[in-house]
């Protein structure tokens, strides 16, 4: 059992990003694709449309025109969303939200719509304080909204709360809200050109319990 000076140094909040640094999004998206290469071309298409488009635009879509963009059929946003209720979690992932639970209020701040969000959250077996999307904040991360939305639900300040990244792009967002944020970075990306560096980066999860636990001590 953590003793009373751990306990007290955890953060109020934790955030996560769900369907990177939680979920193994990768996988579903290559099955849906038909072969890894296929899978990332597809996802880094969505990506950059998602991280230009500016105020949101329906998950869904970005999704279709993505795939279209990489010469992917139809059947392939198709077979992505047929699979959405068998998103992998990452190891670690629940047992990390397990040992946080007694302690901070728990969050997601997602690049999703609400109906596919608040779906795969539900995979992770926790019982959430705050699931925010970019379809309810009404813009897509790393605009700093979302995240402040997800602050402003818990009632919490910056300064108070952790942040555990999937992508580097979320740098970007995290840095300009003010929130310490821990990378979880499994596939080994390269944080993006002009990205300010997370506190901490490791390609587990495990390693962020130890940070966490430690959050607020002297």
């Amino acid at each position: 059992m953590s003793s009373p000076s751990l306990i007290s140094a955890y953060p109020r909040a934790v955030l996560f990003d769900l369907l990177t640094a939680l979920l193994d999004s990768w996988a579903i998206w290559n099955r849906a694709a038909g072969s890894e290469a296929a899978g990332r071309a597809w996802r880094a298409e969505y990506l950059r449309r998602t991280y230009g488009c500016g105020a949101y635009q329906p998950y869904e879509h970005l999704v279709q025109e993505a795939a279209s963009a990489v010469g992917l059929p139809a059947a392939a946003p198709a077979a992505l969303e047929a699979g959405w209720d068998e998103l992998p979690a990452w190891d670690g992932a629940r047992e990390l939200l397990q040992a946080l639970r007694p302690h901070c209020r728990l969050a997601v701040v997602t690049n999703c719509s609400v109906r596919l969000g608040r779906r795969a959250a539900s995979l992770l077996g926790v019982d959430w304080d705050v699931v925010v999307t970019s379809e309810e904040a009404g813009y897509y991360k790393p605009d700093p909204r979302p995240y402040e939305l997800a602050l402003a639900r818990l009632q919490v300040q910056p300064s108070e709360a952790a942040f555990i990244a999937g992508s580097g792009y979320d740098m970007f967002g995290t840095s300009k809200v003010g929130l310490r944020t821990y990378w979880h970075n499994r596939v080994g990306l390269t944080l993006p050109e002009g990205a300010a560096r997370p506190e901490r980066e490791s390609t587990r999860l495990e390693a962020a319990l130890p940070w966490l636990e430690r959050f607020n001590a002297a």
